[in-house]
């Protein structure tokens, strides 16, 4: 059965959007909308077309393709269809010279094309504030992430330790996760924000693969298939015992994302010293859920976090080696990635509703990257896991 997003959804985020229009850039008249992610969170429907929000009249998303499927999946009221940008031209007339855009997100070719048409004379970012709205999660969207969160707990911490036996590459054992995840529910794909960003499911690493330099935004690493394809995992590297296992992936129902990571013991415990770090780790995480009210700085929560930690502690703190990222956790929905960020530069307070995957790790040379992560819905009483509680370094033997 088809799942629409309800009316009442898609009217509400845009009406929180024109707030928070007004109340930063109280002189806009028209933000529009290219990136698919953006139009399905405002529209239901996630198709090549334009979206136009005025400050006062009805939003309008014009669809190239495929327009029978837009009014075919969602309840937006105003779907019109187009041949090209010329189409809504003739109806879109006389745009002011200021325009709102997702400037981090749409490509220069785009962009000159639509100009040719509608020959506006300044961009502005409408980035943060179409992030700071995604940011705060209605009960819909929560659900949603609840449910993919049951999914990532089963998974991870039910089924992934029969799976795991000597032998079997990194792609075997890929393979065998994408296809649990899937049969339990799994949405298919892990989205990222981020520009020009690959992934299918995660980082599937045996031992110190996972602290093997990568490209990705995360304290993670792996080997990947190939310099040309480096995700998924290694067809080479097989499972031994004594390796650490770590499985960072996101799971996704109806586009909304959960984040966790875990990490088991294959055929021997680590050494003793690699297990007081793990356990360091989720003390750490701990302490981030708890911080997780409203009203609570990002910046401030990252700040009090790291100085009660030892110099040697953060030595590999958050990566390894120069490959280290300056965030404890991050935002999360419709990507992977979304605002907030645990990290310096996040001083707005956060509110009841947002979600954040919190994910303290520390690579650790010859054995690879311990830690955790778990995704936390904002409430009063602090972060709400909604991935499943195992402290992780889960023994399979």
């Amino acid at each position: 059965m088809q799942i629409k997003v309800p009316l009442t959804e898609l009217n509400s985020r845009l009406e929180r959007f024109r707030k928070r229009m007004d109340d930063s850039c109280p002189d806009w008249q028209i933000a529009i909308v290219f990136s698919k992610i953006n139009l399905y969170y405002f529209t239901g429907t996630m198709q090549e077309g334009v979206l136009f929000i005025p400050k006062s009249d009805e939003a309008v998303l014009w669809v190239r393709r495929s327009y029978e499927r837009a009014v075919d999946e969602s309840l937006f009221p105003s779907i019109k269809p187009m041949e090209s940008y010329r189409d809504a031209a003739v109806t879109m007339k006389n745009l002011p010279e200021i325009v709102y855009l997702e400037k981090e997100i749409v490509p220069i070719a785009i962009l000159q094309r639509f100009q040719k048409y509608f020959p506006f004379s300044v961009i502005e970012s409408a980035d943060l504030q179409i992030g700071a709205v995604r940011s705060v999660k209605s009960r819909y969207e929560l659900a949603l992430m609840e449910q993919s969160g049951k999914i990532h707990e089963r998974v991870t911490e039910k089924l992934v330790p029969a799976m795991l036996h000597e032998g079997m590459s990194e792609l075997e054992f890929f393979c065998d996760l994408y296809t649990a995840m899937m049969n339990e529910g799994h949405h298919g794909v892990a989205r990222f924000g981020m520009f020009d960003t690959e992934t299918i499911l995660g980082q599937i690493a045996f031992g110190e693969s996972s602290i093997y330099p990568t490209c990705f935004n995360g304290p993670g690493g792996n080997y990947g298939m190939s310099p040309a394809v480096p995700i998924m995992g290694s067809r080479n590297r097989k499972l031994r015992k004594g390796d650490l296992v770590f499985v960072d992936t996101g799971c996704g129902v109806e586009g909304y994302h959960t984040d966790k990571t875990m990490t088991y013991m294959f055929g021997k415990s680590l050494p003793d010293y690699a297990i007081k770090i793990h356990l360091q780790c989720v003390d750490v995480q701990n302490n981030i859920a708890a911080m997780l009210k409203p009203g609570a700085i990002p910046s401030v929560i990252y700040n009090d976090i790291l100085k009660e930690l030892s110099p040697d502690f953060l030595e590999n703190f958050m990566g390894f080696g120069t490959r280290k990222v300056k965030f404890l956790g991050h935002g999360i929905g419709l990507t992977i990635d979304e605002l907030p960020v645990i990290a310096n530069g996040f001083d707005e307070p956060i509110r009841e509703g947002m979600v954040f995957a919190i994910e303290p790790k520390k690579g650790i040379p010859h054995i690879g990257m311990v830690g955790i992560e778990n995704t936390f819905i904002v409430t009063p009483q602090g972060g709400r896991n909604i991935t499943g509680n195992h402290p992780g370094l889960l023994e399979v033997w």
